[in-house]
């Protein structure tokens, strides 16, 4: 059976007309899948009995629940969805007062190989439909409380970009979720073909991770460094004529005596010279099988003060979840291994 759910309405329209239904059919499918959330074809009830069969025959509605759910002592919660792989990929829903930030993946595992990210040691499992990306926000508990959405769980969406874009379009378009599409962040290390299409085929915020200003440094905790380099990504966003309200975030995990100095400082002044951004500093928290080290809490804040004094707005990200796997990937890890513990 094939899944409705993840279709846009232009699919929906190539499917309708496909089985002989009223054109029309297609937006009350819609509206069933992505507004009243049903989960069963028979549920559509403005469809006649006989176009609810036919549907049937060859479709299902294709949402599926998390088989697990942690919640950590600040709320934070990370869910845990089966994939058609037979794999595994985590969502967190991270509450910050009045706010719910959903944080999907967009892959099963990733290819990129960044030396300080669990996902990645997974290797790569296979893409994530717009079904299986959209599903991680209908089927968590807050679903009617989220008020934004983050691309910055498992996988690299530019390496899925057809896919995140289709989702998007599902979240936003009116027939959809109808999401603001300034509610949503897609965070990516930089793949430039992709970084190109998406700034002008999506309105959503942009988040960019770099973690060091410095070509060779780069290169050793992230290989894509390589084939995209650093400059060419910021030459990219620098190029484009961004309006007044779409963001741009960069992103910088903090490692002890690695990143933190004040030459890092200097350089990340020039790399960003001529962008408005917003620098957001993590803190790292070790992984296995990473020789990295987190850094001591007052280098990071002296680090935060210097980036500021430097006209950059930098704050430091809110560590959440850390009694849960908080780190991407680490769930995921854990419910792999034990299965293959227990075959």
């Amino acid at each position: 059976m094939q899944p409705l759910f993840g279709k846009t309405l232009d699919e929906l329209y190539t499917l309708t007309a496909e089985l002989g239904f009223p054109k029309f059919t297609a937006k009350q499918i819609a509206d069933w899948l992505y507004k009243k959330k049903v989960r069963s074809i028979e549920e559509m009830t403005n469809l006649s009995k006989k176009a609810r069969v036919q549907l049937s025959e060859k479709y299902e509605v294709g949402t599926f629940a998390p088989l697990k759910v942690q919640e950590s002592k600040d709320g934070t919660k990370k869910y845990l969805f089966p994939t058609a792989h037979n794999k595994f990929i985590e969502t967190a829903m991270i509450p910050d007062k009045n706010r719910k930030t959903v944080c999907v993946s967009s892959q099963v595992g990733c290819k990129m190989g960044c030396l300080f990210c669990m996902t990645g040691k997974q290797g790569f499992n296979g893409q994530l439909t717009a079904g299986e990306i959209v599903n991680q926000v209908q089927m968590i508990d807050e679903v009617e409380e989220i008020n934004n959405i983050v691309y910055m769980g498992m996988g690299e969406p530019f390496d899925n970009l057809d896919e995140v874009l289709k989702s998007i379009e599902i979240l936003t378009e009116e027939w959809g979720y109808a999401m603001s599409p300034r509610r949503i962040t897609v965070s990516s290390i930089g793949i430039v073909p992709a970084l190109k299409r998406f700034l002008n085929e999506s309105k959503c915020n942009l988040a960019i991770s770099v973690h060091t200003p410095f070509d060779e440094e780069r290169q050793k905790l992230m290989p894509v460094e390589l084939a995209y380099p650093l400059k060419d990504i910021m030459n990219e966003i620098r190029s484009f004529d961004f309006d007044s309200q779409r963001k741009v975030s960069i992103e910088y995990i903090v490692f002890g005596g690695l990143n933190d100095s004040p030459l890092h400082v200097k350089e990340m002044a020039r790399l960003l010279n001529g962008i408005r951004s917003h620098i957001n500093l993590i803190r790292f928290h070790p992984i296995p099988g990473t020789p990295l080290e987190k850094t001591d809490e007052s280098r990071l804040q002296q680090f935060k003060d210097e980036l500021n004094n430097k006209g950059f707005l930098t704050t430091i990200r809110a560590s959440r979840g850390q009694d849960i796997y908080a780190a991407c990937g680490l769930l995921s890890t854990k419910e792999l291994q034990q299965q293959k513990g227990g075959n």
